[in-house]
């Protein structure tokens, strides 16, 4: 094997989140998925350390890419080269507080379906024809992961503090990368991530909303391809 890949993938999701891409690296690139749940993202990020390889390199989507931020701050010289996908470096919205609480309160007398199928998923994806079966793929992880896996994570994302203090700190090689038409985690902040870091390279997925690794699976398996290359 010539590299270690570790994918972090989102809120409520697995492996299948980057399937598309594991097969696409083949035997190439050891690619290793890792599944966190606990109540921090510090909690989050010391799991991942403990089990990943010396050395890696490491690719978040989402909640994963905050977890990679905070693995970047915690032991960066682990770290090899850094893919921050979909995601953010800022702390939740105070907004979010109730919502997710409820959320919490839901799931557990048995609205996981209903919270992550109304509430959540409508807004991850671009309208297309395959976007329902994406969609049955997100509910197929989040019912695999279940209520206890939501409450830590929803826990974890509330709570967690801003990491835009450790992005000028980050000297790997970089990919930032976002769907373009993303409404949870839009270009433009993907755009001031890319500022931040020295050396960093952006790229904007056409067609595909917060989860280009489904939506777009070929253009996101390239440009990992690319930055793992380079």
């Amino acid at each position: 094997m010539s590299q270690t890949l570790v994918f972090l993938p989102g809120f409520m999701c697995d492996r299948r989140l980057f399937a598309p891409q594991i097969a696409h690296f083949g035997e190439d690139v050891e690619c290793i998925t890792k599944i966190v749940a606990k109540s921090t993202i510090g909690q989050m990020a010391d799991a991942v350390l403990a089990t990943a390889p010396e050395r890696f390199a490491l690719a978040g989507l989402s909640m994963g890419g905050i977890i990679a931020l905070e693995i970047m701050a915690r032991a960066p010289s682990r770290v090899t080269r850094l893919a921050l996908m979909d995601t953010t470096p800022m702390a939740d919205a105070p907004a979010n507080r109730d919502i997710r609480n409820r959320q919490i309160e839901d799931v557990h007398k048995g609205r996981l379906d209903t919270v992550m199928r109304d509430e959540l998923k409508p807004a991850y994806l671009v309208d297309g024809p395959g976007k329902p079966a994406i969609l049955e793929t997100c509910m197929e992880m989040a019912r695999t992961l279940g209520p206890d896996v939501f409450e830590q994570q929803s826990l974890a994302l509330r709570d967690r503090l801003g990491l835009e203090d450790v992005l000028p700190t980050i000297t790997v090689p970089t990919l930032v990368l976002c769907g373009a038409q993303d409404r949870l985690c839009p270009p433009e902040r993907h755009r001031a991530m890319n500022a931040a870091i020295a050396h960093s390279k952006l790229k904007l997925i056409s067609g595909a909303g917060h989860l280009p690794t489904l939506e777009q699976p070929e253009a996101t398996s390239a440009a990992l391809a690319a930055w793992l290359g380079a």
